[in-house]
């Protein structure tokens, strides 16, 4: 069995910062990701809408840390620890595995939470991983073709209409881009389609759109989704999706109300990945009615002290779930193992600021807490922060020429099938075609 100093589960922000502060030290480490990419999440709504590539926001582990001698990079997924005997159990090329370690990094994020509806997963589309990104997308064209060639205007209206549950900075994001969408790239796609044909339903059983926010950034984001032709029904809980249909009940009066629609898009609520319940079980640490980790001020899980959690796998004093948190984790734990901060040093939070793009050329920001932008600057921000985050010259080079094409013309430069989806359409007009021309020999 191989024993290094550090064992690292999860490829995110707070993952990679550890890895990279502990490279640079020469402390030897492994990283086990389930993924062989490191996932830009917050960009995810622009792979699903043609603006970005997968590529350019799921850059390769492997290359991001082959500049470190002292790291090690396994493909797998994490199903067990042992804190006595300071093992790993993982699941990687259909075997189990097991690793030792001198300390563990737990960053293995979060996934989408369905408030105990998890009937609701198999009717949505969520928006956290690439496959999400690019069943997304396709869903979309789909949408767009198959409304393009039907005769039935209840059919037609259903096939355009999307519904986006959640009013965090996923769902405003992406509800804005469809309608973006529908103005500035498939209007002279599908001549036969008007911009207005298309409807976008954002709900939120909270009565603010962007709540992190709140006050005035969250007016303004109301009011430009709004003026952009988005429907935004807040104080609204979703009750059911079925036969695409939603149904939404208002959390005062408790009516309901109901929206047909092709598209549903869950981006509301998350919940803990599922190793935090057998850290939680291994270590005696509590967690929060998401599952997330109620770690020690130093990022220590339960009785362990060589074990610690970072990211959206935890909560501690109220901290958002979001990047800049996870990464500055990510090296207090580093500088904690390599010995520049003393052992049980509390983890203190810069927060630097916070900002979500609400459409074209509009976004809101908070910076340090207290200064509250919005409008042109705000989004002029968004994007050098966002661009400063993606790993890699060629990333960034690529992503200013597809914002760009996107932003200010009409291009969306990677909307288009996977080659598997085009293959299976291509498939499915052919068996079409085929049976078309058996029944006309059996009629002859």
């Amino acid at each position: 069995m191989q024993t290094y100093d550090v064992v690292i589960v999860g490829s995110g922000f707070g993952a990679l910062a550890a890895a990279k502060s502990l490279g640079k030290a020469g402390v030897t480490f492994s990283l086990i990701s389930s993924t062989t990419e490191h996932l830009f999440q917050p960009l995810l709504y622009q792979a699903a809408t043609g603006m970005l590539s997968t590529g350019e926001i799921a850059p390769p582990i492997r290359r991001i840390l082959a500049q470190y001698d002292s790291a090690d990079v396994r493909l797998g997924r994490v199903v067990d620890v042992d804190p006595e005997a300071h093992r790993v159990t993982y699941i990687g090329a259909g075997q189990s595995h097991t690793i030792g370690f001198g300390r563990l990094v737990v960053a293995t994020g979060a996934t989408q939470a369905y408030f105990g509806r998890d009937e609701f997963k198999d009717r949505t589309f969520a928006l956290k991983t690439v496959d999400d990104a690019i069943a997304l997308r396709e869903q979309i064209l789909s949408c767009y073709e198959t409304a393009h060639m039907t005769t039935d205007p209840a059919a037609r209206k259903e096939l355009l209409s999307f519904v986006v549950v959640g009013a965090g900075a996923t769902g405003v994001e992406l509800a804005g881009q469809i309608r973006d969408l529908a103005h500035r790239y498939f209007a002279g796609s599908f001549p036969d389609i008007e911009p207005d044909d298309v409807t976008v339903t954002l709900v939120d059983g909270v009565k603010e759109v962007l709540p992190a926010f709140g006050g005035k950034l969250s007016a303004y984001a109301r009011t430009k989704l709004e003026k952009s032709g988005v429907d935004v029904v807040t104080g609204a809980m979703v009750t059911d999706i079925a036969d695409d249909v939603v149904t939404v009940q208002d959390v005062d009066t408790e009516t309901s109300r109901t929206f047909a629609a092709k598209t549903v898009i869950w981006s509301a609520g998350v919940q803990a990945s599922d190793l935090a319940a057998t850290i939680a079980e291994r270590t005696g640490c509590e967690t929060d009615r998401a599952g997330r980790l109620l770690v020690h001020n130093d990022l220590t899980v339960g009785s362990a002290k060589d074990i610690y959690a970072i990211g959206d796998v935890t909560s501690l004093n109220k901290l958002p779930g979001q990047s800049p948190v996870a990464m500055q984790q990510g090296r207090h734990v580093a500088k904690t193992i390599i010995g520049k901060v003393d052992a049980g040093t509390p983890f203190e939070y810069t927060d630097k600021g916070s900002m979500s793009i609400v459409g074209r050329f509009s976004a809101v920001a908070r910076l340090f807490g207290k200064v509250d932008m919005s409008g042109p600057i705000a989004w002029l921000m968004w994007l050098a922060v966002h661009l400063m985050y993606l790993v890699g010259f060629r990333n960034r080079y690529v992503a200013v020429v597809s914002w760009m094409t996107s932003y200010i013309g009409d291009k969306r430069p990677h909307f288009q099938y996977t080659d598997h989806s085009a293959a299976t359409t291509t498939r499915r007009a052919e068996v079409t075609s085929e049976t078309s021309d058996e029944d006309e020999r059996r009629a002859a």
